[in-house]
């Protein structure tokens, strides 16, 4: 049975030049490649590979450096041996041309300094007006936290290995915008109704994940700092990345540590990361600046994802996905942040979201928020 498979591989392969039992040394090695791999497997042995070379001929000449490179590839006694009488009547003929290493593709300049320009100006333009073009609409926003305690910490494990996220809990929230203003209510927490106010939650929580990010970062008093930085490929569109920065005397971006009463504003800076053409904002990140030692919260950091939606029939970018991290010395907190089932607010949508809502929705795939070069 393993020959008669064989002579069916080797037939299709003579198919595919052409009908001929002559080949040239690419096709030689690519031959014995694709054999190894077919040994590896179990589907084809050294003795049965030999047998087939005995029965070509090359078209070009075989060298002995090239068997000793196959030989300490791994090739089998038997296939090397059919090579070395290959080598032998090839001798006479010409020497095959070198072959070409594969290039890395050539990479993409980056956009000259006027582009650049141009381009920050389209962001500006598009952050300062995003609040006001977004239709009134209600969505699911499904909050699952993590805590860890800090690697190289009492309980952390060894510095500088990766966190060992603990799930806390599920919140699913009814997020309204009306009027250019956020509304959230809790609706469940791990899957049973809630009796408290989001606002009265404890742990870790965030507001204003639409507009007044974009808006703070672009209005002309933050007078933050861009500059180029990447090509990326998001979501399947092709991106260009700037990284800015905003001084902590510009800056409005605050930490708040409810439980003791503080609230501190810090600089920050990040990535913004726009689409090619329409230059619109589809990934946003904040990491504070600034901190001071003494205060609870060591390092902060936010993460947005911006996608197209579709709301009656209309498409807005609308958020995605957004994490949140935060380090308050021996243990880390995570946030995922999920957006779904985005629809248009109208006078009675509250009420009938609330009985709809039961459970939340599943994850997101990884792939919908992972860049690629």
């Amino acid at each position: 049975m393993r020959l008669r498979t064989l002579a069916a591989v080797f037939a299709a392969c003579l198919i595919a030049l052409g009908q001929s039992q002559s080949l040239s040394l690419a096709q030689l090695l690519s031959f014995i490649q694709s054999s190894q791999k077919m040994i590896t497997e179990g589907k084809m042995t050294d003795r049965e590979v030999a047998k087939f070379l005995g029965n070509i001929k090359l078209t070009e000449r075989l060298d002995e450096r090239v068997i000793e490179d196959l030989q300490g590839q791994g090739v089998g006694p038997k296939t090397i041996l059919a090579l070395n009488h290959l080598r032998d009547v090839s001798q006479g003929l010409a020497a095959a041309a070198p072959i070409a290493p594969k290039l890395p593709p050539k990479p993409i300049p980056p956009p000259t300094s006027e582009e650049q320009a141009a381009i920050i100006d389209d962001m500006r333009q598009y952050a300062l007006g995003y609040s006001k073009n977004l239709p009134d609409f209600i969505c699911t926003q499904v909050t699952r936290r993590y805590a860890a305690a800090k690697p190289g910490s009492r309980y952390g494990g060894r510095a500088g290995s990766d966190p060992s996220w603990q799930k806390q809990d599920e919140l699913t929230i009814r997020l309204s915008y009306f009027d250019q203003k956020e509304n959230y209510k809790l609706i469940l927490v791990n899957s049973t109704p809630a009796t408290q106010e989001y606002a009265n939650l404890g742990g870790s929580t965030s507001y204003g994940d639409f507009g007044s990010m974009l808006k703070e970062i672009f209005e002309p008093s933050s007078q933050a700092h861009f500059e180029w930085d990447h090509w990326g490929t998001l979501r399947g569109q092709r991106v260009l990345a700037f990284t800015y920065s905003i001084t902590q005397s510009r800056s409005q971006y605050h930490i708040i540590v409810k439980d003791q009463h503080l609230d501190i504003v810090t600089g920050y800076h990040g990535l913004i990361e726009v689409d090619k053409d329409a230059h619109a904002i589809l990934r946003l990140t904040v990491v504070a600046d600034t901190i001071p030692p003494d205060f609870p919260i060591r390092a902060a950091s936010e993460t947005l994802d911006y996608d197209f939606t579709d709301i009656s029939g209309h498409t807005f970018l609308l958020p995605l996905k957004g994490e949140l991290l935060s380090d308050a010395g021996e243990y880390l907190t995570r946030n995922i942040l999920e957006f779904h089932m985005y629809r248009k607010y109208s006078a009675d949508s509250e009420v009938k979201y609330d009985s709809d809502i039961t459970s939340a929705p599943p994850p997101l795939p990884d792939d919908k928020t992972r860049e690629k070069p």
